[in-house]
Formats: structure tokens, C-alpha cells, sequence
């Protein structure tokens, strides 16, 4: 995937619009067995973004929108449980060992992932060009896993890199096999949270879908960084209620368009329904 698939720090809004869909936030506020205060907490530790190593009091704020003695306290008590840590010098915060623990947990439990590892490793192999295993997080799509195998491609993604959900092919290949009025839904949820990466990216990325809808894989082809070409297909694991989605992608230097529709797109698509049928076993 490129680059500039990822949300950029600057295309971000630091609001608590951008955390986290409105009609979601308002059902679980209302649920009674809904837990605001470790909802906050678990807020602060979304804050940080694919690239930020520290944040202080002033980022949470923005980005939650709570009080600034709100956020002292929570995250003063996620430092004493090992989520965060203090810089003392630098008066700011990063994430601490407690969130790795959960992430690796999370990811050495998915049956997956775990079956997907090996045959993105052959994929990559055979075909030369690095592949990926997503899904939707919010209003972004997030790395499961990631086999890079194409030089040219090497742009600093890995597992838990955030993309974009309106220009990366895998985010493509989501907003495709979702339900015509779920779709708009989502996508007006989108426009909302970041309405300059909505403007700009709207056009190409409907024009995508309804190709992704009719070829069964969604393209993004230099659409954001001039350098990489790629291509995602969308698959339930059977016994997974969410969708996700695998990528495969290259410097548009050493794989041109038609080969990724004529060899690795039906590649990928072959490679995904062998997933969704092992998920099951």
C-alpha cells in the first residue's frame, strides 16, 4: 500500500469527531452497561497515530475534546498501569509495554491471521510484491499483518499501520462489499470527520468502488503517492462476523497496471476465498 494511504498527522482533525462515528458513540453512551470513564481512558490511548512517539496533555485534549484535568487523571492512572509512560523532560507521554502485551495477545489469538501468515509469505514470494491483511477500525483501516517483499514499496508500513478508508485499496475493497445504504452511512460519517481528504478524494474513490463492485477487487493506482500501485480484495472468514481485507502492491515501476489486473488481482481473489474457507477448519 502507498505511503500516503495512511492518514497524515495534517489530514486528521484533532476533535473527538474524528475518534470515533457519532451514531456509534451515542448507542454505546446510552447503553447502561456502558463504562464512560474506561471508555476515556482507552480514548487516550487512540490518540497516538502511525508515526508519534510522544503526546502531551494539550494533544489528548484536542483530540478527545475532555478536560484537560480529566485527561491528567486518566492518563496519570494509565501510567501506573503500564499503558503509557512519562518523560519527565519532555513533559509528555508515549505507550508503554501494557499496550504491546494486548495487541501481541490479540493477534497470537487470531485464527486469522495465523492461517493467513504462511500463504501471504508464498504470495509475496512468488509474485514479488508485498502483501497485507486488514480490516476496519472506526473510520480507518488498520494492518493485521504485512509480508513486504517489493524494495520499491518499503514506505515504513507494518502491523498496526493505519490507512485511509476512501483511497487505499484495501479500504476500497471494504466500502465495496458493504451494503449500498451502510456504505453511505459510513462514508457520510467519513465526510464529516475529514472533510478536506473528502473533497479531494470522493470522485476517485466512488469511481473505485463501483469497479471493485463489478471486478470483485478494488485498485488504488497512484492515486495518493506517485510511486505505488495496488490492489485489495474483501473476504468474511467463515465463524468472523467483520470483513476483512488483503492487499498486494508494488512500486509502479516493477509491476505496471495490467499486471495486477491480469495475474495478482485473480491471485489475491483465489488466495482469499482459500481463507475464508480455512478460517472455518
Amino acid at each position: 500500500m502507498a505511503n500516503s494511504d495512511v492518514l497524515s498527522t495534517a489530514a486528521v482533525p484533532d476533535g473527538p469527531a474524528a475518534a470515533e462515528p457519532p451514531p456509534e458513540r451515542a448507542a454505546r453512551e446510552s447503553d447502561p452497561n456502558f463504562v464512560t470513564a474506561l471508555a476515556r481512558g482507552l480514548e487516550l490511548l487512540r490518540c497516538f497515530r502511525t508515526g508519534e512517539s510522544m503526546l502531551g496533555n494539550q494533544d489528548f485534549v484536542r483530540r478527545t475534546g475532555l478536560p484537560k484535568a480529566t485527561v491528567s487523571r486518566l492518563a496519570g492512572t494509565l501510567v501506573q498501569l503500564g499503558y503509557l509512560r512519562y518523560d519527565d523532560s519532555l513533559g509528555k507521554y508515549a505507550l508503554d509495554a501494557g499496550v504491546l502485551a494486548l495487541g501481541f495477545a490479540y493477534l497470537s489469538a487470531s485464527d486469522v491471521v495465523a492461517l493467513a501468515r504462511p500463504h501471504m509469505l508464498a504470495f509475496a514470494q512468488t509474485h514479488g510484491v508485498s502483501v497485507s491483511l486488514g480490516k476496519r477500525e472506526r473510520l480507518e483501516v488498520i494492518y493485521l499483518e504485512s509480508i513486504r517483499n517489493d524494495a520499491g514499496s518499503m514506505l515504513g508500513l507494518g502491523v498496526g499501520s493505519r490507512l485511509s478508508l476512501v483511497s487505499s485499496s484495501m479500504g476500497r475493497a471494504y466500502l465495496a462489499a458493504l451494503p449500498g445504504p451502510k456504505r453511505e452511512r459510513l462514508l457520510a460519517e467519513f465526510a464529516q470527520a475529514y472533510p478536506e481528504q473528502w473533497k479531494a478524494q470522493e470522485a476517485p474513490m466512488r469511481a473505485a468502488v463501483a469497479e471493485a463492485e463489478q471486478r470483485g477487487y478494488a485498485a488504488s493506482f497512484r492515486d495518493w503517492h506517485p510511486a505505488i500501485h495496488a490492489v485489495a480484495v474483501a473476504f468474511r472468514p467463515i465463524g468472523e462476523k467483520d470483513i476483512h481485507m488483503l492487499s498486494c502492491s508494488a512500486s509502479y515501476g516493477s509491476v505496471d497496471e495490467a499486471a495486477f489486473h491480469e495475474t495478482l488481482a485473480p491471485a489475491l481473489r483465489a488466495l482469499a476465498a482459500r481463507l475464508a474457507e480455512g478460517a472455518a477448519r
